[in-house]
């Protein structure tokens, strides 16, 4: 299964709704990185993907984007095969 970095806030239900799904699908090693109490890390997100909104979703190196978009992924049957590589 593909390395899964997800960057996050505390309070933001949409991440949480961004991790159960991948969870479900079975992703057990999710590195969370949060930005709410690193200015640093929030940055690093930003020039990486160009947005500025929680969650960010990488899986292995491709920017899957925010949870719609892993939402989308899953929905057209995309999520699994990123997932196994």
């Amino acid at each position: 299964m593909q390395n899964v970095k997800i960057y996050t806030t505390a309070t933001c239900p949409y991440c949480v709704r961004a991790k159960a799904l991948l969870q479900s699908r079975g992703v057990q090693d999710l590195q969370e990185i949060r930005v709410d109490g690193d200015p640093r890390a929030r940055q690093e997100m930003m020039e990486t993907t160009g947005r500025r909104t929680v969650p960010q979703i990488f899986i292995g190196e491709q920017h899957v984007g925010g949870c719609d978009d892993l939402m989308a992924l899953d929905a057209r049957g995309g999520l699994m095969p990123l997932l196994q590589g």
